[in-house]
């Protein structure tokens, strides 16, 4: 695989989450742990038909070879979606949102420290960028206080930046299962919250449709791209083209419910856009020196 079809394929991940926003706004009484419940289930069987192809038939051999690597990453998902959850909910979205941009730096880090991947001059002034076009879009709802929110957006931003570095980790192998098992592993986080709230496990046929197939078309889909784009792509790179999903959601909002947006929106927004452009332009020109080396 080349380096230019990696990013397409990353791009098309974040293309895919981004309709994530459009299908909450479908969601009618179902609280945010029973969302993460019945959409992490709704990812499993997706992950696993995958799974069950690219090994051969051999799921289970496919999944024991993932190693430290691969469980690593499967917990960094977990935090990455149980994080987010939780910030949502403790915190304001813009918040939320803003310190959910740390995915790249530490993703940049941990790629340095466990991989080796130098990370190059554009990526940083990339990373730079996505983070001020950030800033324009939300700054708005930026709001002191709400501590653990905040924290656990940052923890959000620490889980997705692990579970990129991880698949980097185990690259040379198959790693959809590590999506696989993180969506298992957010399975049981979200149903053990849900017993300790005293809440039913069940929500209504709508929501829990919603939820289900917001897993298996839109973050199961996504997951695949990501991670087979994850294979020439180093780990920063990686999380700051899937930025593309922030870009893409007030559009599609927009264009499906009719719901504005402001003008630093849209500024911010093109800000970003052009963050991701001067990755996947300069990374294109020079993947050898940022740790890509290209695939058959």
């Amino acid at each position: 695989m080349r380096y230019g079809q990696g990013v397409a394929l990353v791009v098309a991940a974040g293309a895919i989450w981004s309709l994530m926003g459009l299908m909450l706004r479908q969601i009618e009484d179902a609280s945010v742990w029973h969302i993460l419940f019945w959409r992490s289930l709704g990812v499993v069987p997706v992950l696993f038909a995958f799974t069950v192809w690219t090994s051969g038939g051999r799921p289970f051999t496919s999944i024991r070879r993932i190693g430290l690597a691969g469980t690593v990453g499967a917990f960094g998902l977990v935090f990455a979606f149980a994080g987010a959850i939780y910030a949502i909910q403790s915190t304001t979205v813009a918040n939320a949102v803003f310190l959910f941009t740390a995915s790249p730096f530490v993703a940049a880090v941990l790629g340095w420290i466990i991989l080796g991947e130098r990370v190059g001059t554009w990526t940083w002034a990339a990373i730079g960028l996505a983070v001020f076009g950030m800033y324009l879009m939300v700054r708005e709802g930026l709001e002191m206080g709400a501590l653990h929110g905040n924290l656990a957006a940052l923890l959000s931003a620490a889980g997705f930046g692990a579970f990129s570095v991880a698949l980097r980790w185990g690259k040379v192998g198959d790693m959809l299962p590590v999506s696989m098992l993180g969506a298992v592993f957010s399975v049981l986080t979200a149903g053990i919250i849900l017993a300790l709230q005293g809440l039913p496990i069940p929500v209504s046929v709508w929501d829990m449709g919603v939820s289900i197939s917001m897993g298996m078309a839109v973050l199961a889909l996504g997951m695949v791209a990501y991670t087979l784009g994850s294979k020439v792509i180093p780990a920063a790179q990686l999380t700051l083209l899937s930025l593309v999903e922030v870009l893409l959601a007030p559009i599609w909002v927009f264009l499906v419910l009719g719901e504005t947006a402001s003008a630093a929106t849209f500024i911010g927004g093109g800000v970003l856009l052009a963050a991701v452009a001067l990755n996947a332009v300069m990374g294109a020109r020079g993947p050898q020196q940022e740790g890509v080396a290209e695939t058959p």
